[in-house]
Order: structure tokens, then sequence, then C-alpha cells
């Protein structure tokens, strides 16, 4: 039969019309850069935030980076070795050098153990990464945070409406960033992405930053970049988020269902979420020695598999120029070694994860 790793199709399907309405309003109204449709969709993703504001820009990696440069950050950033390279891209972008420490070796989230360390004269902010839709443990990160005096970058691009002691994913920092690439819990059907917080001037220059470096056209103060949140993709994504928190319970039944068929066997290390969380599950991912046998073996039996991360940060090209090697990150390194990343998407059925299931027991 076959399992995707994600099906986008069966989601569009159920919602086909609602999107078509959307596309042809925008049509309609040929507003086509910024206007009253991505207006309406900043404000209603603000709102299931629970932020002040959300500002919409083309990407994820542009959040990050335009959040990054509103803040007027200098020096060193430090954030998770096991993180998607855009973390640390967007920080060098703005002008940072990221500072990378290892992660929990049970959650794959930055472990706050390793900070005070990674924390010098140089060093502006923290940038907590949201993983696999887990929130980082902020409680103490915030508490460094304000004790060191550094600003809090969070990157949500993995974890809409994720849940940790009670706050949503981008609410605990100075600004957050996420994207809306068409994988996510909430996907555009194209590139997308938002920078969220409750600081009135920071929005004000995030607004500014995204276009041209103003908010009057033709007049820019200050340098800025193209990078506005498609109004299209606004449409779209204003129709998904009003499904988001029922195909979030359908991922949490997922994960249970998961959970309960992969419990006990060997070989298999299963996610932990600590008891204050509410994970989101955009991704879930389990730990198998043998990773890449096993991963083939299931492709072949007709289950889609992914991998996040194979290469941890650290130890890419694009960052050589920081001078680490294999065994610096340990438990980063181990979890690239061994993490395979199964189908998960709120239209799975549970006949498709005990394909999932068996294929795997069997890889093993």
């Amino acid at each position: 039969m076959g399992v995707p790793f994600v099906d986008l199709g069966t989601q569009l399907r159920s919602i086909r019309a609602e999107i078509d309405a959307a596309i042809a309003r925008v049509l309609d109204d040929t507003s086509f850069v910024l206007g009253p449709h991505l207006e309406a969709f900043e404000r209603d993703f603000a709102r299931f935030c629970e932020v002040k504001h959300a500002i919409g820009v083309a990407n994820g990696t542009d959040a990050l980076e335009l959040a990054f440069r509103a803040l007027a950050l200098r020096g060193e950033v430090v954030m998770p070795a096991n993180t998607f390279i855009a973390t640390p891209l967007a920080a060098a972008r703005a002008g940072l050098r990221p500072v990378f420490v290892d992660v929990d070796p049970d959650t794959l989230l930055l472990d706050p153990r390793g900070l005070e360390d990674a924390i010098g004269g140089e060093t502006s902010a923290i940038a907590p990464v949201h993983l696999f839709g887990q929130v980082a443990p902020m409680a103490p990160l915030a508490a460094l945070a304000e004790r060191r005096d550094l600003a809090i970058v969070e990157d949500a691009a993995q974890a809409h409406g994720a849940r940790r002691g009670g706050r949503r994913a981008g609410t605990f920092g100075d600004v957050a960033a996420t994207s809306f690439y068409p994988g996510k819990n909430l996907g555009a059907y194209g590139d997308g992405g938002a920078v969220m917080t409750d600081d009135d001037e920071l929005a004000a220059e995030l607004r500014a930053l995204r276009n041209y470096g103003s908010e009057v056209k033709y007049h820019h103060p200050k340098r800025g970049f193209n990078s506005r949140l498609d109004p299209m993709q606004a449409a779209i994504l204003g129709v998904k988020l009003t499904h988001l928190e029922r195909w979030t319970e359908a991922r949490r039944a997922a994960a249970a269902r998961y959970h309960e068929r992969l419990a006990g066997i060997d070989g298999v290390r299963l996610p932990v979420t600590p008891e204050d969380t509410e994970p989101v599950w955009h991704l879930y991912v389990v730990r198998v020695e043998e990773r890449d046998r096993v991963k083939a073996a299931m492709e072949a039996a007709g289950v889609g598999i992914g991998v996040h991360y194979p290469v941890p940060c650290h130890l890419q090209g694009a960052f050589a120029h920081l001078g680490h090697a294999p065994g610096d990150f340990p438990v980063a390194e181990e979890a690239a070694r061994t993490m395979l990343s199964l189908p998960m998407f709120p239209e799975i059925t549970e006949a498709q994860q005990d394909e999932v299931v068996a294929a795997l027991t069997a890889a093993l």
C-alpha cells in the first residue's frame, strides 16, 4: 500500500473549496503585495500565538534574520547544535557569529547546562529552537538571559501552537520567528514566514525592515529588505489556521498511537516529552542504530522516511571557519547518526501507522 512521509494532497482535498474561495478573493481584490489579506492573517495569527504582533515575511530564514537585525544585535548568538541550518545561517546573514551548544540527550532540545560556558563577553543573545514540535526549556533560559542581560530570539518554525508551562511557543523571548514552509504544521502552498513580538517599537521596526526599510512608500530612512509574505499565501494560511487546532489534535492522537505500538520494541528510542510540555508533533523522531540501513529497508517496503538532520550544524562546510571538529558536541552528533523521522501528518490512519511500525520492526 505504501505510506508517504507527508501527505499534503489529502489535506488540500479536504479544504479545497475554502482555499479556492480565498484565492479568488485575492484575485478579485487585485491586492497582491501587503494589503488587507495579509493584515487579516497577521491579526489572526498573532491572536493564535497569543502575542500582540505578527509580521508576515517571505520565509522562515528571513524571519530569523530580521528578528536578529531588529534587535540590533552584535557579536555572538548562542544556539543548539541540533537544528536546521537556517538558524545559524540567519544569524550569520545578520552579521552575528553562531556559538553552538550541545542538546539534552533525552529531548534533543538546547541543554541549559551548556550555556554558561558558551556565553562570553561578545554574546548578545540566545536563540533556543523549539524543535520537532516541542518547546525548549524556556524557564532556565529566560532566567539566564535576564541575569546576563541577553536577548532571546525564539526559533519557533516547528512549533505552531506548542506550549510549555501553559505558554505558547513564541511568547517567552523578545521576538520569535516561524516558517510556513509547506510541510510545516501550518504550511503555505509556497514559502512564507512570520516574526512575532509583544513590543510595539520592535514590530514597527520589523515592518519597516521587511519593506525596503520603511512603512512609507518611497521614504527609506534605513536599509531594509524586500521580504513580504505574499497575500495569496496569507489568504491560504488564513483558511488553514481555522483548522490548525483540529489538525494538532490529530497529530497528538497519531503520536500516542506510535508511542503505544512502539513501546517495548528493542532497538527503538522513543521521543521524550517533559511533563510541562504540550507538543504539536511536527515530527515524530525515533532513534535507532544502523539508521541508514533501517531507513533504506523501510523505504524499500514503501514507507516514506525523513532524517532531521544527518549532519549537525557545527560540522557543516558553511561553518567550517568556526573550527569545530567531530566530538565537540557528542549528543548532537549521536542524534545526527541515529535520528529517524516517521511519517507524521494529521490525516495519517491507524492502518498506515501499523504499516510503518511493521516496516520498522522488520527492518530492525
